[in-house]
């Protein structure tokens, strides 16, 4: 197969952990012909970030949330406040979280646990659409 490459645009998400697994697999159909590779997703955005996380129990990504939010709190004193209060906020938490997954494909399917799901990780309270850059390499 080789390489392939594609854009996915997601709609604006209310701050919060959004479990996106769904989005990403339709959006590589050709996933599915591989039988051995890896899928590489890069988002390109500097307050948002992308995480691995439990996708059965609704609480995760709440306490994911509460927790991020206590470590780097909106009243910490940035000297980087022109875009509002989230912001700064946002680009620590992106850091922190990473910008991009590697995900290995095992005959045609992430090889992800069993309660494992991919997340956009949104650090402002209104990001708006976000982009992401699909990169899948393999074996047919």
């Amino acid at each position: 197969m080789g390489w392939h490459q594609k854009q996915l645009l997601l709609p604006s998400f209310r701050r919060g952990f959004h479990l996106i697994t769904p989005q990403v697999l339709r959006a590589v159909p050709e996933l599915g012909s591989i039988r051995i590779g890896l899928l590489h997703i890069f988002i390109q955005h500097t307050s948002a970030s992308l995480s691995i996380n439990e996708n059965a129990d609704p609480d995760v990504p709440v306490d994911l949330e509460s927790a991020l939010n206590a470590l780097v709190p909106e009243g910490f004193p940035f000297v980087h406040t022109c875009e509002g209060p989230d912001d700064m906020p946002a680009h620590v938490k992106s850091a922190l979280l990473g910008s991009s997954l590697t995900i290995p494909i095992t005959d045609g399917r992430p090889a992800l646990g069993t309660w494992q799901g991919i997340y956009l990780c949104e650090h402002r309270n209104h990001g708006g659409q976000r982009s992401l850059i699909l990169t899948l390499h393999g074996e047919i």
